[in-house]
């Protein structure tokens, strides 16, 4: 019971990480109906901005700024930054085509990806970069419930992936901005004529999107890291999958599909076999579609007359 406890806890957070990448997908897809699949590699140049504020800092060891703030200056500064590379990302790739056929934001995402992706390797090498995690919190932060531990770094990750799910649940559902985001993905033409500006809702839903996939990637760095410039197409990937177990364009899908998918995954992992995880990831992915075509959440969709 303590292993199982023990892979629990590993699978939550690894779900919690996956369940913020999950999330960004559901938001431009149920605002633009589109499939971001750039997200990976905002994911990745998240996880880059948060390393290189952490050097620019000093690090844990050499910073004159007490940890806790440093860390919140890392998700900030690269939140704020990879947020603003959401705008760009839209209004240069995505804005042009969206009058155009499904596939063409499709190719224009793909072109995205493979561009982020080249250009971090030009700048950054391809060189894994290490965040110092060990000396980033104490570990007496952490705590152990018999032989189930939950170190410092773990927890950190779970509280910040679980408050920035409920941030964003409290501005969809809060908001001026989330109810007009509302608004058009359930008739874009019928919030046009209720004087909601469409290009100022998007505008905010890739920035928000992009925020939470750097946020994802800090964390990925906290936890386990390593960064490179090909990190991004494994967990975005698996992002995806978790918007579509949970029902692509539903936030509360996107989040338990995200910490499903982490749970399986670990569990996996720990019984049966770590060469094939994501081989049984990919299976419960079938199993969703065979069962529930429109995810554990997502409903189907009305047909106008």
């Amino acid at each position: 019971m303590s292993y199982l406890g023990q892979q629990l806890v590993n699978g939550l957070t690894l779900g919690g990480v996956y369940a913020l990448i999950a999330l960004g997908y559901s938001l431009v897809y149920g605002v633009l109906q589109i499939l971001n699949f750039a997200h990976g590699d905002v994911y990745m140049v998240g996880a880059f901005l948060g390393y290189f504020v952490e050097l620019a800092l000093g690090g844990p060891t050499k910073s004159f700024l007490p940890v806790p703030l440093m860390i919140f200056i890392m998700f900030a500064v690269s939140m704020i930054g990879t947020g603003l590379l959401g705008i760009i990302i839209e209004r240069f790739a995505y804005r042009p085509l969206r009058k155009s056929s499904r596939i063409a934001p499709l190719i224009s995402a793909l072109g995205v990806s493979i561009l982020l992706q080249n250009a971090a390797q030009l700048l950054f090498s391809a060189n894994i970069r290490s965040y110092d995690t060990s000396s980033f919190i104490p570990s007496t932060l952490g705590f152990s419930i018999g032989d189930v531990t939950v170190d410092s770094v773990r927890l950190t990750v779970l509280i910040l992936a679980f408050v920035l799910m409920f941030a964003l649940s409290r501005w969809v559902n809060k908001t001026q901005v989330g109810r007009a985001m509302r608004a058009i993905a359930v008739d874009r033409d019928a919030a046009v004529m209720m004087g909601i500006d469409i290009d100022k809702v998007i505008r905010w839903t890739f920035f928000v999107s992009a925020a939470l996939a750097a946020a994802a990637g800090v964390m990925n760095g906290l936890l386990l890291r390593g960064v490179s410039s090909g990190m991004g197409f494994v967990p975005g990937l698996k992002g995806f999958t978790a918007a579509v177990i949970g029902g692509i364009g539903s936030i509360p899908g996107a989040m338990a599909g995200g910490l499903l998918l982490g749970v399986v995954e670990s569990l996996t992992q720990g019984y049966l076999s770590t060469n094939f995880s994501d081989f049984y990831t990919f299976l419960l992915l079938i199993a969703v579609m065979l069962l529930r075509p429109n995810g554990l959440f997502g409903k189907k969709a009305i047909v106008k007359a």
